[in-house]
């Protein structure tokens, strides 16, 4: 079992605290049998980053100070909410030197941050981050989803920048204390939650190419309402990219670095130039195959069944090449499936003539996108260009605007458990 992170059973009021410094009064004596915070998922791994930074120090959370706004700002109507517009009134943050280690943990009034025109995150794309949620169940508590597989994959994005990671239990417990103080920001009802953005800039002043010196670690919050506008789950439509691609094997689309978004979003026109809702990136063979890799910024999956036995497979891209980013959305649908017995779950290449003679042979039964926004999101068409006469050819998906029966019972599990209406141990209560 790891340590306890903090022995005492508050953290204590310093001295020098102002009138406007809150600090947690609640046990804060975590360790992974009282959080629940171990998890693990044999479905979340990650391509080994051969060498990385050893840190002069640890976060402490023993060392949290908290100041507390002095207004608290007026809350958006849930009604009006739209994501990513809205934030909370206070942010967590810790810097890292390579000098000094990391500071002392901060969470104080949410604002905007100073830094210099010069810093290599502005330059060399030096940034990850993660994306999480916070729910409320009926009882009124306040619930993360898996938050360690988080962890995980966020200490593999700062591994992959040569960051220092940083101990996921710890940092949990940090957020923890974020959000409890942001508690009212927390929206209630089916759909709604409070986005956690955890992120990791180099603060370095430097033109030149290497090494991130300086680090600020922070986290902000955002409530947000359903994904989908109507009371309904509404199917997207993918344009299958030919030209461009998301990533190759060796680069970092197993990382959550904010280059693979910025490089996605011109072919994101040519989709909607195409009237469809997301870009469905390819990777070729170099023998003329385009296999099926992601949706948009969700991962791919498509249920098929077999010409003589009619067993269901699950098929989803493999994570082997280094190519896919890893989901806590996609781990959990896979481990779900594995459960049922009745559904064999592959991950392997499924390429995009082979899903046209599906469609045609009759044993393709749904494709579905998946991710923290939509948790599962139905697709109804596919289209790309024909490249012996560049037609435009559409793979209509036989659920038409519906859900699947497997994509439907999957997303109202999943739901589930967020929301603590299933008893599992992946909804930690805080």
């Amino acid at each position: 079992a790891m340590k306890s992170i903090v022995k005492s059973s508050a953290i204590r009021r310093s001295r020098s605290c102002s009138s406007n410094i809150y600090l947690s009064l609640k046990n804060l004596t975590y360790n992974s049998e009282a959080s629940n915070y171990s998890d693990s998922s044999p479905y979340l791994k990650f391509r080994e980053c051969h060498i990385k930074v050893e840190s002069k120090n640890s976060i402490e959370l023993r060392k949290l100070k908290i100041e507390k706004v002095k207004k608290l700002k007026a809350k958006t109507p849930k009604d009006k909410l739209s994501f990513g517009r809205t934030f909370s009134d206070h942010i967590l943050e810790i810097d890292w030197s390579a000098e000094n280690g990391w500071s002392d943990p901060v969470i104080k009034p949410f604002g905007d941050l100073s830094i210099s025109p010069a810093s290599t995150s502005l330059h060399y794309a030096l940034q990850c981050f993660e994306g999480m949620k916070a729910y409320k169940d009926k009882n009124g508590n306040i619930r993360l989803f898996r938050p360690m597989l988080n962890m995980k994959r966020f200490n593999h994005s700062l591994s992959r920048l040569y960051m220092p990671e940083i101990d996921g239990a710890v940092f949990v417990a940090l957020m923890r204390e974020l959000i409890l103080l942001d508690r009212d920001w927390v929206p209630e009802g089916d759909g709604y939650s409070l986005y956690l953005r955890p992120t990791a800039i180099s603060t370095q002043p430097f033109l030149g190419v290497g090494p991130a010196n300086q680090i600020k670690l922070f986290v902000i919050t955002s409530p947000c309402g359903p994904y989908f506008s109507t009371s309904s789950v509404t199917p997207i439509s993918l344009w299958a990219d030919t030209e461009y691609v998301r990533a190759w094997e060796g680069g970092t689309g197993d990382a959550k670095v904010g280059s693979n978004y910025a490089g996605a979003i011109m072919p994101q026109m040519v989709a909607r130039a195409q009237n469809c809702s997301q870009t469905l990136w390819l990777n070729c063979s170099g023998e003329g195959k385009y296999f099926l890799s992601e949706a948009g910024s969700m991962n791919l999956f498509v249920v098929t069944k077999d010409k003589d036995t009619n067993r269901k497979r699950l098929v989803t891209a493999s994570l082997e090449r280094g190519e896919i980013l890893p989901g806590v959305t996609r781990a959990s649908i896979l481990e779900l499936c594995e459960e049922w017995g009745d559904i064999e779950v592959v991950q392997g290449d499924l390429n995009l003539l082979e899903l046209k003679g599906m469609q045609e042979d009759r044993t393709l039964l749904e494709v579905f996108g998946a991710g923290t926004a939509a948790v599962i999101c139905p697709i109804n068409v596919i289209k790309y260009a024909d490249p012996a006469n560049n037609k435009v050819v559409e793979v209509k998906i036989p659920t038409g605007d519906e859900m699947g029966s497997v994509s439907a019972k999957l997303r109202k599990m999943i739901i589930d458990i967020q929301y603590g209406e299933a008893d599992h141990s992946w909804s930690v209560v805080l």
